[in-house]
């Protein structure tokens, strides 16, 4: 039984390299067409245009990296305010039902977020916020060119903040298990000594729970790199590179969704939305390995 318990396991172990190995590879084969063509320029280079058959991947993966940073921005705060209050401050009868109500906005279908940010934040972007800040912030030295635009609603700024309200129950879950898993006793000790809620959570409760805390982040990255839906919605769908958080963009997951069904088999704009996958699929490994060296290092010290 031990012999067969064990290969079981190590065959399901196996499995996730193979699945794992065969995605990467199928990925690398069908953009292999893409890079023999435009060569490593492929990667930073602008222009997306199915017309002329001149494909780039430098305006996808800048706004997949700008939303992602901009939704860990609203996302970590909030999740974290929010995991402290739940688990420090919160009454018991009050504190079940929003940590609840929180873990299950984690189940709502994105598209469902995508139609909630269309008609609901789009608007409210584009009658409200967008003017406002481009009245007042838009001639700021320094930070002016990132208010400048139409106030149109969509941009990078509203795909964040999409992103930040999806990305929040993810990583508010991981900061809430590490909190209730922190020995009272450690805690119990610091109020003893007099210390307050803000000194006990920057000197006792963050140290102590930093490497999780970063895992808790960048599982809540990996799941806005790779959103689709939700994005393509509110984000503007054009593929060009601008610094205002107003203007336009597109991810790489959203331009595959919108124009693989318009890739025939064998063309050059089918390689291209492949060579994009695995450039995601590279992002991801090397946030994850930077995730994995944080807490590498977190962990000596």
């Amino acid at each position: 039984g031990d012999a067969i318990f064990a290969t079981m396991v190590r065959g399901c172990a196996l499995l996730i390299l193979v699945l794992m190995g065969g995605l990467i590879a199928v990925l690398a084969w069908g953009g292999a067409q893409a890079w023999g063509v435009f060569g490593p320029g492929f990667a930073w280079h602008a222009v997306w245009n199915p017309v002329s058959e001149h494909f780039g991947a430098a305006a996808p993966v800048f706004g997949s990296m700008a939303t992602t940073v901009l939704a860990l921005v609203f996302a970590v705060p909030l999740a974290f305010g929010i995991a402290f209050w739940l688990v420090e401050m919160a009454p018991a009868a009050v504190a079940g039902p929003i940590g609840m109500a929180v873990q299950l906005l984690a189940a709502v279908p994105s598209i469902i977020f995508g139609m909630w940010g269309f008609f609901v934040i789009v608007p409210l972007m584009a009658r409200h916020v967008q003017p406002w800040a481009n009245r007042y912030l838009g001639h700021v030295p320094g930070i002016g060119a990132l208010f400048h635009g139409a106030p149109f609603g969509t941009g990078l700024l509203t795909g964040g903040l999409v992103l930040a309200v999806m990305v929040t129950p993810f990583v508010c879950a991981v900061m809430r298990d590490v909190f209730v898993a922190m020995p009272a006793q450690i805690r119990e000790s610091a109020f003893g000594l007099g210390a307050t809620r803000w000194e006990v959570m920057r000197s006792v409760i963050l140290p102590w729970s930093r490497p999780a805390l970063v895992g808790g982040i960048m599982l809540g990255m990996g799941r806005a790199l790779g959103e689709t839906m939700a994005v393509t919605f509110v984000i503007g769908n054009a593929n060009r590179i601008s610094w205002s958080l107003f203007a336009p963009g597109n991810t790489i997951a959203s331009l595959i969704a919108l124009e693989f069904p318009e890739s025939p088999a064998g063309s050059l704009k089918l390689s291209a939305l492949l060579a994009l996958g695995f450039i995601l699929m590279v992002i991801s490994f090397v946030t994850l390995a930077c995730s994995r060296l944080l807490l590498r290092r977190g962990a000596g010290a």
